[in-house]
């Protein structure tokens, strides 16, 4: 399939990576239906788009008709069939568990024609690990968005032995179509390559602060100042959700069993408060 055949795209899951994502392809030229089973979730993600649009033509960053034809392109909707069917790509944007994956696969598979092709924005977990949800696994691959969609320019694409060449090439070229930088990971690895460098550095910055060895503000300034990072690694855990974090990092346990990959204390008293960083005004941080 070429990028010039694409006629319609899904995007599963409406909240802010699915939101932004979807934005980010009707603001490309691409018709694009954005997903949620929850009704509070797509009305969340219509305010967000509508002030969006709003404020970047009020700062000239956009054209009025830009605005008003991108928005023409862009749907939210809680009927899962009318938004994937007949879709040549579906983006699946939800949770990073793996048996939640598989179940909206499956359904999505359900009204989708042949040729549909399934990316996952999974953070870390390969699609391998769920590609036999649907009929044609060879067209589900990872492709991996960055937070704010919207703003970063990496997709990581990420081939694992299932997926065919075409998928591949395919992905690559919308990703370029939407103004995206696409990377291959050649070798399916949990967590891909940002991602595994990200664990890294947070998974050590937690270990100083739950060792009392600096202080929240310390470590980030240290990071930012020392290794030249614009954010330090707590502030990003804020940033990109330490609900996401504590997921991600209970799943990677489940499937290895090494104590060593669950969440550190930092992390999980956070999620026990309900304090996700920024989206919920605590975290690391106090955002009131």
């Amino acid at each position: 399939m070429k990028v010039n055949e694409i006629k319609k795209i899904a995007v599963v899951g409406a909240g802010t990576m699915g939101n932004q994502i979807a934005m980010q392809i009707a603001n490309s030229g691409f018709p694009v239906a954005c997903y949620s089973r929850k009704e509070t979730t797509v009305l969340a993600a219509e305010k967000f788009a509508s002030g969006w649009y709003k404020k970047n033509i009020e700062k000239g960053k956009m054209t009025p008709e830009a605005g008003e034809e991108a928005q023409k392109r862009l749907s939210f909707t809680n009927d899962l069939k009318s938004a994937v069917t007949g879709a040549d790509i579906v983006i699946e944007a939800v949770a990073d568990i793996v048996e939640v994956k598989k179940k909206v696969l499956a359904e999505i598979d359900l009204y989708t024609p042949e040729h549909t092709i399934y990316a996952s924005n999974s953070s870390y977990i390969v699609s391998s690990e769920f590609a036999n949800s649907v009929k044609h696994p060879e067209n589900v691959l990872n492709v991996h968005f960055f937070n704010p969609a919207l703003v970063m320019k990496l997709v990581e694409v990420v081939q694992g032995p299932h997926v065919s060449d075409e998928v591949v090439e395919t992905i690559f070229e919308f990703s370029k179509a939407i103004g995206k930088t696409p990377v291959l990971v050649k070798k399916e690895i949990y967590g891909f390559i940002v991602n595994r460098i990200f664990s890294a550095v947070t998974k050590e910055a937690c270990y100083l602060l739950d060792q009392g060895v600096a202080s929240i503000e310390d470590i980030d300034l240290a990071v930012r100042n020392g290794l030249g990072h614009p954010m330090g690694p707590l502030q990003l855990l804020d940033l990109t959700g330490i609900d996401l974090e504590y997921d991600v990092l209970m799943e990677k346990y489940k499937m290895t069993g090494d104590l060593s990959d669950k969440p550190s204390p930092a992390i999980v008293e956070r999620y026990a408060k309900g304090n996700y960083g920024k989206k919920s005004k605590k975290g690391f941080y106090d955002y009131e």
